[in-house]
């Protein structure tokens, strides 16, 4: 009698996980193309970001570039259709790669170009550069069902929404937290690099890749993103600062960002806090304005 309730209870979950995988293959035919599949890691925004840039259409504006333009949040920006890239820890080589790769390319890519130091990351590369197909069909579904929760779970803020806090948050003073100690040791760290190598290998690959998607109707410009003035003149700074302007020293290549440098705080000197990278996302955003009108 026990060997039968336990062959039912096994049928039972049979028949359902059956049932599952048709609703999920239902919901990849009705809705696969829209929804963001989550990489392996799926709270690493980063990634999820990658993801629904390869699955989602292509954005009018596409900004790469490292840890520093990492900070500049979607939601702070008013620009519509917009999509970060940059990569927390990574080089934008990286970012424009993926985006050069693609079929279809945004009106404007942003390069930032403050970090040249560190290596393209080619497993990145290859992974979003594959396209669609490239996934086995058989997980689709169950990939789809879970994008459609990660969807639901992580909905990012509506524009009234994060408009507003926004507002709330440049009402306030800027911060008077003391970073000295990490604003030192990050001077020590970037006064010992010598990014000198690298930065030549990443400028020669930009400039290759400014060629082709500009060749393919896009519009590429570089901007640089302000360090506390003690970091400004370190020796890793300056030396990437002088390669990328000698191999892009036309002012039209560059993006113009103004913004009142006083009002700007650094949690660690290099990385701006929030309400800096709001200030800054609101300049970005008026530049962006003006490049979007023009055809």
């Amino acid at each position: 009698m026990q060997r039968i309730s336990i062959v039912r209870w096994f049928s039972k979950c049979g028949f359902s996980a059956a049932i599952l995988l048709l609703a999920c293959g239902a919901a990849t035919a009705w809705f696969g193309n829209g929804l963001q599949l989550p990489a392996t890691t799926t709270r690493d925004g980063t990634l999820i970001t990658l993801n629904r840039y390869a699955r989602e259409p292509i954005p009018d504006v596409a900004l790469v570039g490292s840890s520093l333009a990492f900070r500049l949040k979607e939601e702070y920006f008013a620009t519509p259709r917009l999509r970060n890239l940059a990569l927390a820890g990574g080089s934008p080589v990286t970012g424009l790669e993926i985006i050069a790769s693609q079929p279809r390319l945004p009106r404007i890519i942003l390069v930032e170009a403050n970090v040249l130091s560190r290596a393209t990351d080619t497993s990145l590369v290859q992974r979003y550069s594959r396209g669609r197909d490239a996934e086995p069909v058989v997980f689709r579904p169950i990939r789809t069902a879970v994008a459609a929760y990660e969807n639901w779970l992580h909905a990012p803020l509506s524009h009234s929404q994060a408009s507003f806090g926004h507002t709330q948050l440049l009402k306030q003073p800027p911060s008077d937290f003391d970073s000295r100690i990490y604003v030192d040791r990050a001077l020590q760290q970037m006064n010992e690099e010598d990014p000198t190598v690298t930065a030549r290998v990443n400028v020669m690959r930009i400039e290759q890749l400014i060629l082709a998607v500009e060749q393919s109707g896009a519009r590429v410009r570089l901007f640089e993103l302000p360090y506390s003035e003690q970091l400004e003149e370190s020796r890793s700074a300056k030396i990437t600062r002088e390669i990328v302007h000698t191999k892009f020293p036309d002012p039209e290549r560059w993006l113009q960002i103004d913004f009142p440098r006083k009002e700007l705080r650094w949690a660690d000197g290099v990385h701006l806090d929030e309400r800096s990278a709001v200030i800054v996302t609101q300049s970005v955003d008026r530049t962006l304005s003006s490049l979007l009108e023009q055809r």
